[in-house]
């Protein structure tokens, strides 16, 4: 099916409340408190607390962005689409992997509690001992993944069951327990050595907060997501973290410390405990208690893991969409309407997590990844507010702003300092997958270059180049190739833009244009920028941002401010992540006519990017005179007049000249097919490179060649052919020189083997000589 079909939207209030408090109020609460009992005592309670209170103010942003976007996705559609394809990768990957962990950590607790009643021992598959928890889990999670499969509707209404028991049993337990409180039973407070205890624990059971953020990921399913989506969101948090503080207060006050320090089914001890105080016509409660709070338990692992699947395979689904993974992962179920695949990949990664980890490692694991998403959540509320993005009109508005998403973020990232080492390691492994994996995988494949990106790129001129650089470096590659336009003259900006345009058109790619204006030595850029009206220069970029849209290209517009006007077009080309720069040729461009650099650059700067140069004398593509004897510059100028071809239905002619004419011709019908330009014409002459290459030029409209691969020296002592060509031709000239590295002694000199052929030919445009192997690359 399409990638853009729509999820159906049939999750009510109460369906999207009980996905969060159903993922949040599970081993959370039946199986984590004897962990944390056993390192904080009663400081437990203060540990939940924490969690509740840095959970709420990412609670509060992941409302305003969720009314604002209602996708699939929630948290990493938000970051992906504030802050770019690269933290949205590492968003996607740690709050789908997050989950899966925590899914994995619910069925090991689900095992957990099943085995307190059925008392396996350990199982032996071959040479791998499985505890019993795992085996339950393994199966618990295959039922659930199994449930999910089937459709959000009907995942939907299991929550509302499962919920509404659990908080009934909870209930019941808690009224007997306030019967049997007593403030004694929390002294000390703080035992001895706990103190330090409370925010590493604080880190461990913050897995008990994760099912507030998965309510945004099935946004896209919610009815009224404007309303309902807050309360959602907000009111699972408080509600939970009530319910934790008094649970906790309860269950320490009603029973021995002891009996709940260590113990993983420590509810369900409780509860016999506390029920067999009573009975009914002689009979003992305590087994009842003890029956209904294991069932508690069973009910809480289940619906934690239910939300947590559901919610994982959105998140990957929505990563498909993206294209940060493979789109296939798109595809609907026919039948249940549900993005089956992505739950058949995490239901993978469940039971291999489950496989390989403990209780605790699961807990923590899931709890620093989602840390991190919530982290980069809260900053991308601050982008998308200061950005101010079209389309961003959110039903509600964070209070306080800024302040509340500023503590969101650090408080997330703080607590992972306390978190154990080697979690935290293993964390930024998966960290350091996501961001490889985007620049290897997804940025060629991903489309949005993201909000934060494009208003650094808007401000360029008032932000450090250091940043500039960086949001151009990470820019997706497929849907964003740049073509760089220095633009100074408005009698050329038309030409420039209209190739620029073809260009960036056939790559699906992004046009910026920018204006350099020179500041005198003497007055520092920042004053510049104050004082100055630049209003000639606005209305160049108007007028370039005009003739763009006239040919359906994406356009960027910015005004440079700097000392230097020539040379800061390289460093312009370097700062905005330039693929290619089209800019203009005068007769004494820059005081280096014909030259794509000074002699400075020459000196001390590879070329940053492809580059065009054009010397105008008309924009006229329908005849294409292209020279070639092969080499690099000469594959980037039949790249060029690919694009005229198609774009303009340009009549491409290559040109060579040669000793043999035989030769020549099988040499340059093999260039063509290896340049896509089997149907330009061929013309092979003989005699004088330059004479005949401006005798061919005569019937053009248009001379494209490759730069010379001479150096500073070469081409001082001996001159270019391209100059001398330039001046002879009537037509225009496009010169084409690709992006290149090369150290300062072949800058000066030139490469050795360019050398040699250069004093055997005269230039990368002669034939190739009689005894090369390979004609096409010799001129390399």
């Amino acid at each position: 099916m399409s990638s853009d079909e729509e999820l159906a939207k049939d999750l009510g209030l109460f369906a999207a409340l009980t996905i969060g408090i159903g993922t949040m109020i599970g081993a959370g609460i039946f199986v984590l408190p004897g962990e944390a009992v056993a390192d904080a005592g009663p400081l437990t309670i203060l540990t939940f607390i924490i969690g509740g209170v840095i959970a709420i103010f990412t609670a509060l942003s992941a409302s305003e962005l969720g009314t604002a976007m209602p996708k699939s996705g929630g948290a990493y559609f938000y970051v992906n689409r504030a802050l770019g394809p690269l933290f949205g990768s590492i968003a996607g990957w740690a709050n789908w992997i997050g989950l899966a962990f925590a899914s994995a950590f619910y069925m090991f607790g689900l095992g957990e509690y099943i085995n307190d009643f059925l008392g396996m021992g350990a199982v032996g598959i071959g040479p791998v001992t499985l505890m019993p928890a795992q085996v339950i889990g393994l199966v618990g999670a295959l039922l659930f993944i199994g449930v999910n499969y089937a459709g959000a509707k009907e995942t939907g209404t299991l929550q509302i069951i499962i919920v509404t028991v659990l908080l009934g049993i909870l209930g019941t337990f808690s009224a007997v327990a306030i019967f049997n409180a007593d403030a004694d039973s929390l002294r000390p407070i703080a035992p001895s050595g706990t103190t330090g205890e409370v925010l590493p624990v604080t880190g461990v059971i913050f897995v008990s907060y994760l099912g507030f953020v998965q309510i945004t990921s099935v946004a896209e399913e919610i009815k009224n997501p404007g309303k309902n989506l807050p309360r959602a969101v907000i009111g699972s948090v408080l509600i939970v973290t009530t319910i934790y503080a008094v649970f906790l207060t309860l269950l320490l006050a009603s029973v021995p410390t002891e009996l709940v320090n260590g113990n993983k089914t420590a509810v369900v001890d409780a509860a016999q405990l506390l029920f067999g105080q009573y009975s009914i016509s002689g009979y003992d409660l305590g087994a009842i208690g003890a029956t209904l709070l294991l069932f508690g338990g069973l009910l809480a692992t289940a619906s934690s893991a239910n939300a947590s699947i559901l919610s994982s395979s959105r998140i990957n689904f929505a990563m498909g969409r993206e294209k940060i993974v493979t789109p296939k992962l798109n595809d609907i179920h026919p039948r249940f309407g549900t993005p089956y695949r992505s739950i058949a990949i995490t239901g993978a990664l469940i039971v291999v997590f489950l496989l390989v980890g403990n209780l605790e490692t699961l807990a923590t694991a899931s709890s620093v990844l989602h840390l991190i998403v919530y982290g980069l959540l809260n900053i991308a509320l601050i982008v998308m507010r200061e950005a101010e993005p079209e389309g961003y009109d959110p039903d509600f508005e964070v209070p306080f702003y800024p302040v509340v998403p500023i503590i969101g973020a650090l408080s997330s990232f703080a607590l992972i300092v306390y978190i154990n080492p080697q979690i935290v390691f293993l964390s930024a492994l998966f960290v350091l997958f996501a961001a490889v994996w985007y620049l290897l995988y997804a940025r060629q494949k991903v489309e949005s270059a993201g909000v934060l990106a494009g208003w650094i790129l808007d401000r360029s001129e008032e932000l450090p180049d250091a940043a500039v650089s960086a949001a151009a470096s990470v820019q997706p590659e497929k849907s964003d190739y740049r073509v760089l336009v220095p633009l100074a003259n408005p009698s050329n900006e038309a030409h420039l833009i209209t190739l620029a345009s073809a260009i960036a058109n056939e790559r699906d790619g992004t046009v910026v244009a920018v204006n350099i204006e020179q500041i005198p030595d003497q007055t520092s850029l920042q004053s510049a920028r104050e004082q100055g009206d630049y209003e000639a220069a606005e209305q160049l970029l108007e007028q370039a941002q005009a003739d763009a849209e006239t040919y359906g290209a994406d356009i960027e517009t910015h005004v440079v401010l700097s000392h230097r006007a020539f040379e800061e077009v390289f460093d312009t080309a370097s700062r905005y992540g330039a693929d290619m720069t089209v800019m203009g040729w005068g007769p004494d461009s820059h005081g280096a006519p014909g030259r794509a650099e000074s002699a400075i650059d020459e000196l001390a700067h590879s070329l940053p990017s492809d580059f065009l140069v054009f010397r105008d004398r008309g924009f006229d593509p329908s005849r294409v005179l292209l020279p070639t004897a092969g080499g690099p510059d000469s594959d980037l100028a039949a790249a060029v007049a690919h694009t005229l071809r198609d774009q303009f239905d340009a009549e491409v002619t290559l040109f060579h000249v040669a000793d043999d004419r035989a030769r020549g011709e099988e040499f340059l019908r093999a260039w063509a097919g290896d340049h896509d330009l089997e149907d330009a014409h061929i013309r092979v002459e003989t005699g004088d490179i330059q004479t005949r290459i401006s005798e061919a030029a005569a019937d053009a409209t248009m001379l494209l060649i490759g730069a010379t691969e001479r150096g500073l020296i070469s081409r001082l002592v001996r001159g270019s052919l391209v100059l001398d060509v330039l001046e002879e031709v009537d037509c225009s000239v496009l010169l084409a020189e690709k992006s290149h590295k090369r150290s300062i002694r072949e800058r000066i000199f030139g490469t050795d083997d360019h050398n040699r052929t250069a004093e055997r030919t005269g230039s990368d445009t002669a034939s190739p000589p009689a005894d090369a192997k390979n004609p096409q690359n010799e001129s390399k």
